[in-house]
């Protein structure tokens, strides 16, 4: 069994963000958030598709269950690392430019 995906700097500076944003209006809902990405790293930390046209083919993009959000993560080391995390409304193909082959 793998160990628990991590999160990169970028990543969980932006769900610090997203969690503060949420919590404005609904505290209860960014816990969810917190822990559903929590939960992400820990039972799935090599799920998730390809998304050729979005991120290079190394990565692979997962959505939070129950939020318009995205994970971006590199399967490949050990343990697996989420880069990004982002609300699906954003502009994903110039945020994830830099993830591109």
């Amino acid at each position: 069994m793998s160990r628990p995906a991590v999160l990169s700097p970028v990543a969980r500076a932006e769900v610090n963000a997203a969690v503060a944003w949420i919590a404005q209006a609904n505290p209860a809902a960014a816990r969810r958030l917190r822990q559903v990405v929590g939960d992400a790293a820990r039972t799935r930390p090599r799920a998730g598709r390809r998304v050729p046209g979005l991120v290079g083919d190394r990565y692979r993009v997962w959505s939070l269950t129950g939020f318009p959000y995205l994970l971006v993560y590199d399967p490949a080391p050990e343990p697996p690392q989420i880069l990004r995390v982002l609300h699906t409304s954003r502009d994903l193909p110039r945020l994830l430019a830099d993830l591109r082959d």
